[in-house]
């Protein structure tokens, strides 16, 4: 029997990646809302969205078998909401909103585990100034935000000023929808006064990230691999994410462990996930970053590459209410990465990589997949969701037999994509 799946904000990309997971002859995959409208749109009329994925899912002529989706907000929370409409099976509202609420996270970590930083609410109305028993530096940041943007890591008061102004200017966009989503739930009194549009702030944490990615059937949580997000020297901006770990097997079972305890008192079930946690090697110690309830898209090709099947097969099982079984060390290569293309300063794109120029990086470096992200004529600060700290042009996934190798690979890449810029005007 062919299984009927809707996959919110559907793209190429990763239409191609579910075609090639195993027995995807099974699988009829229907996109369900363009993603430009759910993800780079000025405002998220999540309400709207709501009723219009709604109204496509009951308009189908054939039988539904599931709804998923990979992106962040708000894919995220529109996942299990219309999966609790049209009774299909996911992870509760409640449980969901307990990972994208930075501040509500942590108050469910605090119960069961210590390896956080010392975090607290911060108001924006007042005079800039730092919760009580926590020292600089720290990183200020929306209680709900996607990819690191508007986050600041601050040093002492005058910065944390100047990240509060920014914020303030920005926060709506997505705290406005996450304010409905918080609508729908009944909120603990410790969370219920909070709404979308506060402001957590949190000692910073140092040494190597990772980030553990697992899942949860039936109350037991599995984990299935670690990542390392290794960013650029001298900053918070991501270089890549490269598959296996490089972790003490010892690091990662902690990990494994605390995110074990995390997942169940969320009460996060019926799904994947992914924790990002940062390790200091010279004092031996775990601080938890944050937890979202999805895994990440962007480690697809690296499972694919070093597994064999891609980190989507898991939350594809799950939906169908079967458990999902990864492989390990499956596939054609050791070690695979995707690495990020940056620029730190703002301009205008006057060339980027022609499709041409792109498929013969793709066909001449083996284990190669090119993304470009800007088009001509893009000026990178009006980008959404980048980062604080710089802009993302393009992405490079690599599978190598190691990493010297995966390093050569990329640099050879590097050289035939060539892009330009020109100074913005005004």
């Amino acid at each position: 029997m062919v299984e009927n799946v809707f996959v919110v904000g559907l793209n190429d990309h990763s239409a191609a990646i579910l075609s090639r997971l195993p027995d995807a002859d099974r699988y009829r995959f229907h996109k369900l809302l363009d993603s430009d409208v759910l993800l780079f749109s000025d405002t998220i009329p999540l309400p709207d969205l709501l009723a219009e994925a709604q109204q496509q899912v009951e308009a189908f002529d054939g039988p539904v078998h599931a709804i998923i989706g990979f992106w962040d907000f708000p894919v995220s929370t529109m996942v299990p909401m219309l999966c609790e409409r049209l009774g299909l099976r996911w992870a509760s509202l409640e449980s969901v909103v307990k990972c994208e609420h930075k501040y509500w996270s942590r108050l469910e970590q605090r119960r069961v585990i210590d390896e956080y930083p010392r975090f607290g609410l911060v108001d924006l109305d007042a005079p800039p100034a730092l919760p009580e028993g926590l020292r600089y530096p720290v990183w200020v940041k929306p209680i709900k935000s996607v990819s690191s943007a508007l986050a600041y890591r601050v040093a002492d008061d005058e910065q944390l000023g100047q990240a509060l102004t920014t914020i303030r200017g920005g926060i709506a966009r997505m705290g406005e929808p996450f304010d409905f989503v918080l609508s729908q739930l009944q909120l603990p009194p410790e969370v219920s006064g909070v709404g979308g549009r506060a402001c957590l702030a949190e000692e910073a944490a140092i040494g190597a990230q990772v980030t553990v990615e697992g899942y949860s059937f039936q109350g037991d949580v599995h984990v299935y691999g670690t990542v390392d997000s290794i960013t650029y020297a001298d900053t918070s901006s991501f270089l890549r994410y490269q598959y296996p770990s490089t972790l003490p097997a010892a690091v990662t079972q902690r990990m494994a462990e605390l995110s074990a305890r995390v997942i169940r008192q969320i009460g996060l079930d019926g799904v994947t996930f992914n924790i990002e946690y940062f390790w200091d090697a010279d004092h031996d110690t775990i601080s938890l970053l944050e937890v979202n309830p999805r895994h990440s898209q962007s480690h697809a090709e690296l499972f694919e590459q070093v597994d064999g099947v891609a980190n989507h097969d898991h939350m594809l099982q799950l939906a169908l209410g079967r458990e999902p079984r990864p492989r390990h060390g499956e596939g054609p290569y050791d070690v695979a990465a995707k690495w990020f293309v940056r620029r730190t300063a703002d301009g205008v794109a006057r060339r980027v990589p022609t499709a041409e120029e792109i498929e013969r990086v793709e066909r001449t470096i083996p284990g190669c997949t090119v993304d470009v992200t800007v088009a001509v004529g893009d000026r990178l600060s009006e980008l959404y969701d980048q980062d604080s700290y710089s802009y993302a042009l393009a992405t490079v996934y690599l599978g190598a037999d190691d990493e010297d190798e995966l390093n050569r690979k990329y640099e050879q890449a590097l050289g035939g994509l060539p892009f330009e810029f020109e100074e913005p005007a005004g």
